[in-house]
């Protein structure tokens, strides 16, 4: 699929990369489950890769950033493609009960059960040397960075190596992260296996230290000359460093000098996702424009079983609001 789509001029997100099948296979309930080549009269138009998911006691696949096309398709032509997914996997496996992946449209698909997905994000181009990737920015972003590069007393570096023998160090930085801003972060196990199974091809580790101690960071992804921002915690005690700004300056500067050639910041709020609405006035200080994505939807190949999942869901809301 890979070879495919290079010759096709198909750049693939790391999520339709064998690389990242290999890590999803180190996640438990989680294997590779194959992909597609979607062809049109015989022209290649989009490709698929697919991880089963089996939670709760059922299976669904999984395809982040998937489809991948190579144009962007009207709704009639997603709609033949999404139909033509569910036909195949439901005659090649019968315990697949729904698909998530991502579309550019919304009629005919449902809302997915459970995860945050997003319609818009923040691309960073980070061509051109670093007065260029400050130049893009707008003003109040520009603005931010140079008062974080003559204020913070924080210094950033990759530190992926380090974190690929032991992640021990980083850890407590996203549990005190996560206790601040209210959720569960994964295993610690999760984010070595992470860097492990990728590589420094694939994944990197930019830390901020003070005084020799880890206060922030940021781990991105790479593949085909773009970067993801996937992960980022920093410690409640130096909010007030203008930390994040030196850093992601750091990391824009870093990975353009290696000739990544853009970042995603991988999110925004909108009023398709407005619980992420507080992630916006950081994000969109990089760059001056916001880019339209695919978003996450659920298709049922089980159509029964999937209502059930969604009247159970429908349950669980409505005994959450009584308890409040």
């Amino acid at each position: 699929m890979e070879q495919a789509a290079a010759e096709a001029g198909i750049a693939l997100p790391i999520e339709q990369t064998e690389a990242w099948g290999r890590y999803q296979a180190k996640v438990p309930g989680r294997r590779p489950w194959g992909a597609y080549l979607i062809r049109r009269d015989g022209d290649l138009v989009a490709v698929i890769s697919l991880i089963d998911y089996e939670t709760h006691g059922y299976h669904y696949l999984r395809s982040l950033h998937g489809p991948v096309w190579k144009t962007k398709p009207t709704q009639d032509e997603e709609r033949e493609v999404i139909d033509a997914m569910v036909k195949a996997v439901r005659s090649h496996d019968r315990k697949v009960v729904f698909l998530r992946v991502d579309t550019w449209f919304d009629e005919g698909y449902y809302r997915v059960l459970s995860t945050v997905p997003y319609d818009q994000t923040v691309i960073v181009d980070l061509t051109g040397g670093d007065d260029k990737i400050l130049e893009r920015m707008v003003a109040r972003g520009r603005q931010n960075v140079r008062k974080a590069l003559r204020e913070s007393p924080a210094t950033c570096a990759d530190e992926t190596e380090q974190a690929s023998k032991s992640f021990d160090e980083y850890y407590g930085v996203m549990v005190d992260t996560g206790k601040r801003d209210g959720f569960a972060p994964a295993p610690k196990q999760d984010y070595e296996d992470m860097i492990q199974e990728l590589g420094p091809e694939h994944c990197r580790l930019f830390v901020s230290r003070i005084d020799g101690k880890v206060v922030n960071w940021c781990l991105i992804t790479l593949n085909d000359n773009r970067a993801v921002y996937y992960y980022g915690c920093m410690s409640t005690a130096v909010r007030r460093l203008r930390v994040p700004d030196k850093m992601f300056y750091h990391i824009f500067c870093t990975l353009g000098a290696q000739g990544v050639e853009s970042l995603d910041m991988m999110g925004i709020g909108s009023d398709f996702a407005p619980s992420l609405k507080g992630l916006n006035q950081f994000k969109t200080k990089f760059a001056r424009e916001i880019t339209p994505v695919a978003a996450g939807h659920d298709i049922p190949v089980k159509r029964g079983f999937y209502s059930l999942l969604r009247f159970i869901q429908k349950l669980r809301k409505g005994s959450n609001a009584d308890r409040h």
